[in-house]
């Protein structure tokens, strides 16, 4: 059965966030997609893998490169899994994809302070409902740990 986790931001940024949670996948030994709805993210977030911490770097590439699928990590703006990940991340309001019972995880990173995002996060989490996937929300507490919430 797929897992659907519905990522809070408030007070925190997309940038902070994701890499953190990537790792975590990657330790798992699970292949990631990341999806967003622009290539200019896309971009942003190629440069961010790369460089968000001095003494470590996630190792991936985009949809468009060639031999995508041997990527643990692909960027992508579009439906499909090149990489044959288990988790795939959504952000920026990116569309829960077609084929999301083929996923172990889906991850949904929305910001609490965009009424877009917010709306896009109730309508996911009633379609999860509705298709039979567990569902979670995690909420970050006032020292930024991710908290389950009921």
């Amino acid at each position: 059965m797929t897992d659907v986790l519905f990522y809070h931001l408030q007070d925190m940024t997309l940038e902070a966030v994701l890499p953190p949670l990537v790792e975590k996948s990657l330790e798992r030994g699970w292949r990631v997609v990341i999806q967003a709805r622009s290539e200019e993210r896309v971009g942003a977030l190629d440069t961010h893998l790369w460089t968000f911490r001095d003494d470590s770097f996630l190792p991936h590439g985009t949809w468009r490169d060639e031999g995508a699928g041997e990527h643990p990590v692909v960027l992508a703006i579009e439906a499909g899994n090149p990489n044959g990940a288990q988790i795939r991340f959504l952000v920026d309001n990116a569309a829960m994809p077609e084929d999301s019972a083929s996923y172990e995880r889906l991850v949904l990173i929305f910001d609490g302070n965009d009424d877009e995002a917010l709306s896009g996060a109730r309508a996911a989490w009633a379609d999860s409902k509705a298709r039979g996937f567990e569902v979670t929300y995690w909420q970050a507490d006032e020292r930024g740990r991710w908290q389950k919430r009921q």
